[in-house]
C-alpha cells in the first residue's frame, strides 16, 4: 500500500500520520516479514532517534487500523507484514531457520475439516508451522 493510502486509512481511524507511524509502515512494507527488532534496525538507518517501545506502540496502531498483521513464526517476537499482501502460511525450518510461504488456500481442506468436526473457524494466516525444509531433511525422514 502506498504511503498516501496508509495516511488516508490512519485519518479515517482518527490517527495523525506521524513520522514514526509512516517510518514503521514503510519498514514493514519494504521488509515483507519482520520482527519489531528487525523493523527498528531498518528504521535506524535513517532515523536513529526511534526506539523499540515506539516501534511496538506503532505496530499496535497499524494493526488496529488494518494496515498490518502479525504471525507467530517460531519462538520470539511476532513477525509483521502488510495486509495488502495475499494471505499466506509461514513454514519455518527447524534446521536452518529459513521461512517459506504458501498461499493460505493450501490449508482450505484442513480449515473445513476443523469447522465440520468442532465448529471452529480457524484463521491459519497468523500461524507459523515448524518442520524441516527439503535441504535439511535427512534421507531417513523422507
Amino acid at each position: 500500500m502506498t504511503t498516501a493510502a496508509a495516511v488516508q486509512v490512519l485519518h479515517e481511524h482518527g490517527y495523525r500520520a506521524t513520522p514514526q507511524l509512516l517510518l514503521v509502515h514503510d519498514a514493514v512494507s519494504q521488509l515483507r516479514h519482520a520482527t519489531p527488532e528487525q523493523i527498528l534496525t531498518h528504521i535506524h538507518r535513517t532515523s536513529p532517534a526511534v526506539n523499540l517501545s515506539t516501534v511496538y506502540r506503532v505496530l499496535e496502531v497499524l494493526e488496529d487500523v488494518g494496515l498490518i498483521t502479525h504471525a507467530h513464526i517460531g519462538t520470539g517476537s511476532a513477525t509483521y507484514h502488510a495486509t495488502d499482501a495475499p494471505a499466506h502460511l509461514h513454514f519455518r525450518c527447524g534446521g536452518c531457520g529459513r521461512v517459506q510461504s504458501l498461499p493460505a488456500e493450501v490449508a482450505g481442506p484442513f480449515v473445513q475439516d476443523v469447522h465440520a468436526r468442532i465448529g471452529f473457524r480457524a484463521d491459519v494466516t497468523h500461524a507459523g508451522i515448524d518442520g524441516r525444509c527439503r535441504d535439511c531433511t535427512t534421507p531417513e525422514e523422507q
